[in-house]
């Protein structure tokens, strides 16, 4: 056999691990490149979205899990994938603990008597028959809580004060959702009689206290808990502020009172070559009671469906399965993305890239990836076409899939994070301001281009984005 010079062997050794490399990086073609940037300037300047919150908040309005609304935006979920052209149409059980509210009221009553705003937070216990007073207790952070004397706290109404401020990312939003899964839990430990927080939410000036949920696990543990409108929690400070012992009546009428099974609704677009490899966006169908459940989260399962409907709607079906999830009964505690991810955990490989809507339906700014080394050129691709739209791309920054999505992500499936602006997204989360006239029309196309412009990329990527059983474990990535 007639050998190589030296320098010819090395070049080709070069040349042939450059060849093995590339094969191994995920990359666009050019062709759905192309695709998607017609796909982008179409969505951009489409209503369908639009359409679909609209529908949705007003036919079905406020959507508490395990109410009759919630079994009506199931089926309204159900119709709408149908009629939009979904090709595949299904839903898949979720079981979840029944709460409901029924009344909430609360006054001052000494020194100075007087009503206060608030609302029932999920998963509460209802006050006695005719309600309980008791001296409050207040503290100015969840850490001095926990730092206080239990004898201290015994028997009264803790009331934790810890303030938000509006924040583009709406990172503030940490410190008001802890005080209010963690506060009533360890008020109860503590032997409080019941727990109040300051709403977690920004609108300083409107007496429309914020609901959610708390930690509470076992019915047994919980104790009456509730969100102070903002105004009503600065009132009550003053009021404490005279060094006078504080009296409030809490009368709450809530609970859990059994079981209740409802449904993640699924619609599929399905691939032409690798049905069997899905890129899945969703939103949650439920929303809380006060409102219509616009911005939380109707947005986000219009955005999917539109996002579905559009690549549908396209000349050529894609490679892959676009899968778009409305998932059951976020709000008190991810119970239809937990179901969702246990179920489908030994699939997770198939998963090409996910993300959800669940932030509201301000613009998209900012995407974050957590994917495989070798897909960091395909996301490169999508940030290049999706800058053009004003997505910014950090590379630094975990993809986490978004809420129910999170689980799936922590299975290992390759995740997008999508920021929508939050500088007001705090005024009206989880209140009746939360309504359809809160949504741009403009802005709202805009998140579908984001994600039908992503999700079709990644199903016409040429290789995979590292969806893997635990492989992206302690990336870092917001849950």
């Amino acid at each position: 056999m007639r050998r190589l010079p030296l320098s010819l062997l090395a070049a080709s050794l070069m040349l042939a691990i450059g060849t093995a490399n590339a094969a191994t990086q995920t990359t666009v073609p050019a062709a759905a490149v192309k695709s998607a940037e017609q796909l982008r300037d179409k969505a951009m300047s489409d209503n369908t979205g639009y359409q679909i919150v609209e529908s949705l908040t007003t036919e079905v309005g406020p959507r508490l899990a395990g109410s009759p609304a919630d079994a009506r935006g199931r089926e309204w979920a159900i119709a709408k994938f149908k009629a939009l052209g979904f090709d595949k149409v299904y839903t898949e059980e979720v079981s979840y603990p029944l709460w409901e509210r029924r009344s909430e009221h609360a006054e001052i009553v000494a020194p100075f008597p007087q009503p206060l705003a608030l609302i029932a937070l999920g998963y509460s216990a209802a006050t006695p028959k005719g309600g309980l007073t008791a001296e409050v207790v207040r503290f100015d952070s969840l850490d001095a809580l926990k730092k206080a004397d239990p004898a201290s706290v015994k028997g009264k109404i803790v009331f934790v004060d810890a303030h938000m401020t509006r924040q583009k990312d709406g990172r503030d939003y940490a410190i008001g959702s802890g005080v209010r899964v963690g506060g009533p839990v360890i008020a109860s430990k503590m032997g409080a009689a019941a727990f109040l927080l300051r709403s977690a939410g920004t609108d300083a000036h409107s007496r429309t206290p914020h609901t959610g949920v708390t930690g509470f696990k076992d019915p047994k543990d919980a104790i009456p808990a509730a969100a102070l409108s903002n105004p009503d929690a600065d009132q009550l400070t003053r009021v404490l502020a005279y060094g006078k012992p504080v009296s409030i009546k809490l009368d709450l009428d809530c609970g859990i009172t059994g079981t209740y099974k409802g449904a993640n609704v699924i619609g599929e677009v399905t691939g032409k070559k690798h049905p069997d490899q899905v890129v899945v966006i969703g939103g949650h169908l439920d929303s809380w009671d006060p409102g219509t459940g616009a911005i939380d989260d109707g947005a986000g399962v219009a955005i999917a469906m539109a996002a579905g409907k559009l690549i549908h709607d396209m000349p050529q079906r894609p490679d892959r399965t676009i899968r778009v999830i409305a998932f059951a009964n976020e709000e008190m505690g991810l119970w239809g993305g937990r179901a969702y991810a246990e179920k489908h955990a030994a699939e997770v490989s198939k998963f090409q890239l996910g993300s959800e809507s669940d932030f509201g339906a301000r613009k998209v700014w900012r995407m974050g990836a957590s994917v495989k080394p070798e897909a960091r050129g395909a996301i490169d691709q999508i940030a290049k076409m999706l800058a053009p739209i004003g997505v910014d791309y950090d590379g630094k920054m975990p993809g986490g899939g978004g809420s129910d999505l999170s689980q799936m992500h922590a299975k290992g499936m390759a995740a997008l994070s999508l920021t929508q602006d939050g500088t007001d997204y705090f005024d009206f989360h989880h209140t009746a301001n939360d309504t359809l006239d809160k949504i741009d029309p403009k802005e709202l196309a805009q998140n579908v281009a984001v994600y039908a412009t992503f999700s079709y990329m990644a199903a016409q990527a040429d290789g995979d984005f590292g969806s893997a059983p635990g492989a992206f474990a302690n990336d870092g990535a917001e849950e």
